[in-house]
């Protein structure tokens, strides 16, 4: 029993680990955010400076507005929305980081529905 116990110990401590996230190494740069659409591999590429994000999607160029929560929680809203549904502004939580990039979860700001996606940084 009290083999179990040492065994067991080492696992808790594991299991309460939370990897180091360094978030502000990802505030400014530009990056590139791949996912399907319409059964295709597409990529958008987008630079962000601490208060401002321009993103260029298919040619088509927007630019919103940066509000960090914290350090690994901003949330982006569009300053030249076109319909209601550009209007609503997004909430962003980096959930992980690595080297180059970053695993984000995202939804609209109150909805509680949110879809997770990854961002490589490819400049300063």
């Amino acid at each position: 029993m009290k083999k179990l116990i040492f065994l067991l110990i080492p696992f808790l401590f594991l299991s309460c680990f939370e990897p180091e996230k360094n978030c502000k190494d990802f505030h400014t740069g530009t990056f590139e955010f791949q996912t399907y659409l319409n059964g295709e591999m597409v990529t958008s590429r987008f630079v962000r400076n601490d208060s401002i994000e321009i993103d260029t999607f298919q040619g088509k160029t927007d630019t919103s507005s940066v509000r960090w929560v914290n350090d690994c929680e901003y949330v982006i809203k569009n300053l030249h929305p076109k319909n209601m549904k550009e209007r609503q502004a997004i909430h962003i939580r980096i959930i992980k980081t690595e080297k180059d990039g970053y695993t984000f979860e995202y939804g609209k700001v109150g909805d509680p529905r949110k879809e997770r996606g990854s961002v490589y940084k490819v400049e300063e």
